[in-house]
């Protein structure tokens, strides 16, 4: 799929993102916005996947461990064509009573969802045991793990840092979704986790940092990352907030903050 495609297909996830946000009165916008780019080319380009068949043994896994970010993920998998026909008609229904798209991911309602996220830190563990059982099972299969920045802050991710580069797990990536906005301000005030690259380096990681919404840099980490043997590789994406809406972008109040009706309609104006 060429990059203009792949920017249509991320512009429909935006607007899907918004739609589902306001018409559940809560959820976390901004941090979905700024992942959209990367789900394009994740889901049309890179991954080896297939929605009529979502649980062959081969396919390609995504955890999304900062799982609140869940309406870029649901928005994938509805345009992808995980939900069937019926996927377009859910977006409304984002954490209504029995909607299966709920606040978080959970793996046991949605199809193509690989892992049931939200609690902040935990995603990069499940990512290291799909990535190592690939191994041990002789899979081929890659695994790609979406971080919050902020959830960086949290203790068990370095374990897990520390225990992929132990088994050598060069089928994993982890892309770090660097917007430098977390719930309560700037995530470089409230604890500091730059320089992130080098801490994985530390850790004997490979590691790329990129432009998030620069499709020709996305697609080369991405490719440059198939071809490093016996570590596994960190993609820093540095993004913004909001990105695609001018009055969410960089904005952390739109963190975890529905628009309003007014902004709403501004935000699909400008996404039109």
């Amino acid at each position: 799929m060429e990059i203009r495609d792949l920017q249509k297909k991320a512009k429909i996830l935006r607007k899907d993102i918004i739609e589902m946000v306001y018409g559940a009165k809560s959820g976390h916008p901004g941090g979905s916005l700024s992942i959209a780019d990367i789900l394009a080319v994740l889901y049309w380009k890179e991954m080896n996947i297939d929605p009529k068949n979502p649980k062959m043994e081969n396919r390609d896994r995504l955890v999304l461990s900062k799982g609140h970010a869940a309406p870029a993920l649901y928005a994938a998998l509805i345009e992808k064509g995980f939900l069937g026909e019926e996927g377009k008609n859910l977006i409304p229904t984002l954490r209504k009573w029995n909607s299966p798209l709920q606040g978080h991911p959970d793996m046991k309602k949605l199809s193509g969802v690989e892992m049931s996220t939200g609690s902040l830190g935990q995603g990069l563990s499940a990512a290291n045991g799909m990535a190592l059982s690939a191994k041990i099972y002789k899979n081929n299969y890659r695994v790609y793990a979406i971080l919050g920045d902020g959830e960086l802050q949290e203790g068990q991710i370095w374990e897990a840092v520390m225990t992929a580069a132990h088994y050598k797990l060069d089928n994993l990536v982890a892309i770090v979704d660097y917007n430098n906005l977390q719930i309560d301000g700037k995530v470089s005030d409230v604890m500091n986790v730059a320089p992130i690259g080098e801490k994985f380096e530390a850790f004997d990681w490979n590691a790329i940092e990129i432009d998030g919404h620069n499709y020709e840099e996305i697609i080369n980490a991405l490719n440059t990352a198939r071809t490093v043997k016996d570590k596994p590789t960190v993609i820093v994406a540095n993004t913004i907030k909001g990105k695609g809406v001018s009055f969410m972008e960089n904005n952390a109040g739109f963190h975890g903050a529905a628009p309003n009706e007014e902004e709403y309609k501004k935000a699909m104006e400008e996404l039109n």
